[in-house]
Order: C-alpha cells, then sequence, then structure tokens
C-alpha cells in the first residue's frame, strides 16, 4: 500500500505529500474540467449529465425548471471548488476549506473520466487492461479514485 499522500496535522489543518510528477499531472486536470463546465451541452454531453443529473426523472418540464432554479449557482460551486484547487496545487499544507475544496474537485473530475471511460461498479482493475488504447486514462481513473479516498481519510480523521 501505498504511503498516505494527505495527513490532518495536530492544528487542525491537513499536510499534502504529492510528488511533483504527480503535481504537474493534477494542475492540467482544473482547466480541463472548467472547460467542460463552461464550454459543453448539459442536453448532450453524457459527463454533464452525471455531474448534474436530472432532478425528476419522469418530469423533462419540471426538471427545466429546477435547472433553471440552480443550474448557475452549482456550475459556480464546482468553478469555485476548481480555483481553490488550482491555486493550492503546489502547497504543502491545506486548510479544511481547501481540502473540501479539493474532495469535490478530484470527484468531479473522476466521475467525468468514468463516464467517458464507461466505468461501471462490477469493473475493477484487472478490467484495465495495459494494451488497451484507453489504459492511460484507465490509470488516471484509478488515481484519481486513490485521492479521492486519501482526501476522505484524512477528513476523517481526528
Amino acid at each position: 500500500m501505498a504511503p498516505s499522500r494527505l495527513k490532518r496535522t495536530r492544528k487542525g489543518d491537513f499536510s499534502l505529500e504529492i510528488p511533483e510528477s504527480e503535481r504537474d499531472i493534477l494542475r492540467a486536470l482544473p482547466g480541463q474540467l472548467r472547460e467542460l463546465l463552461t464550454e459543453s451541452d448539459p442536453t448532450t454531453d453524457p459527463a454533464l449529465r452525471r455531474l448534474f443529473p436530472p432532478a425528476y426523472l419522469d418530469d423533462a418540464e419540471r426538471t427545466a425548471e429546477f435547472d433553471a432554479l440552480v443550474r448557475d449557482d452549482l456550475v459556480e460551486q464546482r468553478i469555485a471548488a476548481i480555483q481553490t484547487m488550482e491555486r493550492t496545487v503546489d502547497a504543502q499544507r491545506l486548510s479544511e476549506e481547501e481540502i473540501l475544496a479539493w474532495l469535490s474537485a478530484v470527484n468531479d473530475l473522476r466521475l467525468v473520466l468514468g463516464t467517458r471511460l464507461d466505468v461501471t461498479e462490477e469493473m475493477d482493475e484487472p478490467d484495465f487492461a495495459p494494451d488497451d488504447p484507453r489504459a492511460l486514462m484507465f490509470a488516471l481513473y484509478g488515481y484519481l479514485s486513490y485521492l479521492e479516498e486519501e482526501i476522505v481519510a484524512a477528513l476523517s480523521t481526528r
């Protein structure tokens, strides 16, 4: 098992021990998520539908009304999390508010990537064959899943 990259400190903040090579990857991802949120069509992009599922499965009109009321706020919250991750990607310490923003951004990135890769709950790592042309994307999905687990574990310690 890999060493923990995130730990709650005695002061209540979080130490962030992520190698530079991983930080390089994490620097590129938030901008891509922002672009998806601001430039893609939520009615045709399955990844956006995953991030913003319909409020009413059996009533398109009520779903549209709900989306009109909350969509901009939800996008704004996601972009704020992205901005926090971008601003703190090189930090050695994060506040609880910052680590919660990371959790939000990493979760969104993972959901988008999982949707693009058609990942299902029944899949596990051996299903991601090394010769699959999407192998690097599957590896990134696995890394984001690991990082999300690390964040949740760090948040759950007191």
